[in-house]
């Protein structure tokens, strides 16, 4: 009888489970520390781009037009002529070589959270205003649990604390209304206004019977230049669990090795009466996984010890979460 025993593939099951971490930083250092940053994004093109204005951002530094146009390329390029979404961008071929039609692009991909009817607005006037919390990939894993992502900033105006939390479907709300989209794939929160005129992408439509905003009252000023802020949310990973199922015949393991059971020296072989007899079965207390190099990888240890049976079949699962 060989001391191993090889698995066969029935024996070996992996497989995978998402775990979630909550994380909450309160201060705009703990944010930046984290690294967690802020940017602004405005819709106010350079007549010559110059490296280094306008700048925007805790952490890292860019240009806020560059910041506008990536977000509007990368997360609203489809819904520009409507909140539900554009037409689709189509052309003719004509036989004269001309292309005709209102765009000769495909429309783009914009990381929609699900196949549900999409409502994503962008202020695209002269000089209209994005802010952007961007969460880095190191925390947020490998996308944000949708339902957990939650920001309070305050005391804002006459309230005392503002608490927008995403809605699980990829919306930011604040007091049942909408007021910006969140990619949970990129960790991106982005805060846009809702289409009055005048707002600046901190204002929300109404407060009681007050319109808030850049135009009335300074409802959230400047997301960038808040200190009094608190970002919560949780980070989403997949694991992978391996099972392996060790099985011990009644035939098989029914005979110690262990050196204690040599009388007298252990180059005689010659074990004790008590082990020899019929009754005699050990006890398991771990199992030792090995390579096929025979190398030791790892070591399961049972909460108390085991008697190998002469008579059943014993199977013992061992759980390794990768």
């Amino acid at each position: 009888m060989s001391v191993y025993k090889p698995f066969i593939t029935s024996d070996v099951v992996t497989s995978p489970f998402k775990v979630n971490k909550e994380f909450s930083f309160t201060g705009a250092a703990a944010l930046s520390g984290s690294g967690i940053d802020r940017f602004l994004g405005c819709n106010t093109p350079p007549t010559l781009f110059v490296s280094g204005s306008n700048p925007t951002g805790d952490i890292v530094t860019y240009n806020q037009y560059l910041i506008y146009r990536s977000i509007r390329e990368l997360y609203y390029y489809n819904f520009l002529e409507g909140n539900d979404g554009s037409n689709v961008h189509t052309a003719s071929f004509n036989p004269d070589g001309t292309i005709t039609g209102p765009a000769y692009t495909p429309n783009a991909y914009n990381y929609l959270p699900n196949t549900l009817t999409a409502d994503r607005y962008f202020p695209t006037g002269s000089d209209e205003k994005i802010s952007l919390l961007s969460i880095p990939s190191n925390l947020f894993g490998e996308h944000v649990k949708p339902g957990t992502f939650e920001l309070e900033l305050g005391p804002v105006a006459s309230e005392p604390r503002i608490i927008i939390t995403d809605d699980g479907e990829g919306n930011l709300i604040y007091d049942s209304q909408k007021v910006g989209d969140i990619i949970y794939s990129h960790g991106m929160a982005i805060f846009t206004s809702d289409g009055i005129p005048g707002q600046d992408g901190y204002g929300f439509v109404t407060y009681g019977s007050t319109n808030y905003g850049d135009s009335d009252a300074e409802f959230i000023t400047d997301l960038m230049d808040a200190t009094d802020i608190t970002c919560s949310f949780q980070s989403t990973v997949t694991l992978f669990e391996n099972q392996y199922k060790c099985t011990i015949r009644e035939n098989e393991f029914n005979f110690s090795q262990h050196p204690t059971l040599v009388s007298g020296s252990s180059n005689t072989g010659v074990l004790y009466d008590f082990a020899t007899g019929s009754y005699f079965t050990p006890y398991i207390t771990s199992i030792g996984l090995y390579n096929n190099n025979k190398e030791l990888l790892a070591v399961a240890k049972l909460a108390q010890p085991l008697q190998v049976s002469d008579t059943t079949d014993t199977s013992i699962i061992i759980n390794l979460d990768l």
